[in-house]
């Protein structure tokens, strides 16, 4: 049996596009929204305007001010907040978590100070706060899945992970409808590089087609990518097979080549000529791939992991480094055997 109150930690694109398939049957889902002007045209209106256009959310759907409202008696909680604002959040949520609550992160990143992942950060918190609350589970969902189609109902495939199959189970049968396809998984760790590693090469792709590169360069950097994530993935002990699955190499593809895309977007423009800043200061979301790609960069030297083309972003993003002097150390490097 599936949950019967859900709430949703963030109402931004994907955390409103969430509450369709999970408000799916008529179950009651909380929509926590943190800024009161934008809540109360989203409860006025019953649409996100900012986020998801054109998505005029079901009357079970409820946007809510107060984070005990959208958690406490909900037994599962979906936390979709950025990385960098994750924990400052969990540990509010917390405060309000029902003993045997699911927490599923839906967020796509590693934490720059710590370089944890999303399920990381919040165990560590749990660990530290909630010593008495009993049998929390936390998950993740990842795979190819823009905002904007999985609100308006297009068939999307992702895939969810839990420690344990019964939970990965619980959560795969809380967001499954008959156009949101969800497979089941335990490998948590996998699961979470390929959904916050995928944003970077993403930021690589757009480079290059800003450069005006065509689809071969485009095809190799995807190609190359998956490499890194699954080398980096591999020695911190994920199943290399995630990295041929929806959460890795169907998030690569659909990152790398859709118009929809945030972080392909950064990196057109940064192709273009355009500077980091201004980039940022015209974009209404988060692109996690840029916070994303200095935490990266820390975690794969901790790790003793190469990643060649996540080098060449850091530089480009962190250090001014041009773009086609990046895309020429890259081409420029030495003759390498394709599998290692």
């Amino acid at each position: 049996m599936g949950p019967e109150k859900i709430g949703v930690i963030g109402a931004g694109s994907w955390g409103t596009a969430l509450t369709r398939p999970l408000s799916d049957g008529g179950r009651a889902v909380s929509l926590w929204e943190f800024n009161k002007e934008h809540l109360k045209d989203i409860i006025e209106t019953r649409e996100n305007k900012i986020h998801i256009p054109g998505y005029i959310l079901p009357d079970n759907i409820t946007p809510v001010y107060d984070i005990e409202e959208a958690v406490r008696g909900h037994q599962v909680i979906v936390m979709v907040v950025p990385s960098h604002v994750f924990r400052g959040v969990f540990k509010e949520v917390t405060a309000y978590l029902d003993d045997g609550a699911h927490v599923i992160s839906a967020a796509k990143g590693i934490e720059n100070e710590t370089l944890l992942t999303m399920t990381e950060v919040m165990a560590e918190v749990l660990a530290e706060t909630q010593s008495s609350k009993k049998n929390i589970q936390l998950g993740v969902i990842s795979g190819p899945s823009f905002a904007k189609e999985v609100a308006a109902g297009i068939p999307t495939a992702v895939t969810v992970a839990a420690k344990n199959k019964s939970a990965a189970q619980f959560f795969q049968k809380t967001f499954f409808t008959e156009r949101f396809r969800v497979y089941a998984a335990t490998d948590l760790i996998g699961l979470e590089l390929g959904g916050a590693l995928k944003n970077i090469v993403a930021i690589a792709t757009g480079i290059c087609d800003g450069l005006g590169y065509g689809t071969n360069t485009r095809a190799a950097l995807i190609t190359r990518g998956l490499a890194e994530i699954s080398r980096l993935g591999v020695k911190m002990g994920a199943d290399p097979l995630t990295f041929s699955g929806l959460g890795g190499l169907g998030d690569l593809v659909l990152t790398c080549t859709g118009d929809l895309s945030r972080n392909r977007t950064v990196g057109l423009k940064l192709g273009q000529g355009k500077r980091l800043k201004e980039i940022l200061a015209e974009m209404n979301m988060v692109a996690e791939g840029v916070k994303t790609t200095r935490s990266a960069w820390n975690l794969a030297r901790k790790q003793n992991v190469e990643m060649p083309i996540l080098e060449q972003i850091y530089q480009v993003l962190y250090e001014d480094k041009p773009c086609s002097a990046a895309v020429s150390d890259l081409l420029g490097r030495d003759q390498k055997e394709e599998l290692g």
